[in-house]
């Protein structure tokens, strides 16, 4: 699989909000795959996708996942 080329404009971080708890948490978003789960620091809740979306970070932080800012129809 490629990478994605990311243009300058491109976030790579994000906030993501627990559904469960609240906690909010800074990380790291992949570049060249989707992230299905994440372990909630806060609560330790499994945390997955909204049904259409393709990660965690577009249902849940503040900023779409990469491939999705560069116009991608999906993650992969």
């Amino acid at each position: 699989m490629d990478t994605p080329k990311l243009d300058a404009s491109s976030e790579t971080e994000a906030v993501l909000t627990c559904p469960v708890c609240g906690h909010k948490e800074r990380e790291v978003m992949p570049t060249n795959a989707c992230q299905y789960f994440y372990d909630c620091k806060g609560c330790g809740a499994v945390i997955k996708p909204l049904p259409g979306d393709c990660c965690v970070f577009c249902s849940y932080s503040d900023s779409k996942c990469p491939p999705m800012q560069q116009g991608q129809s999906d993650c992969s």
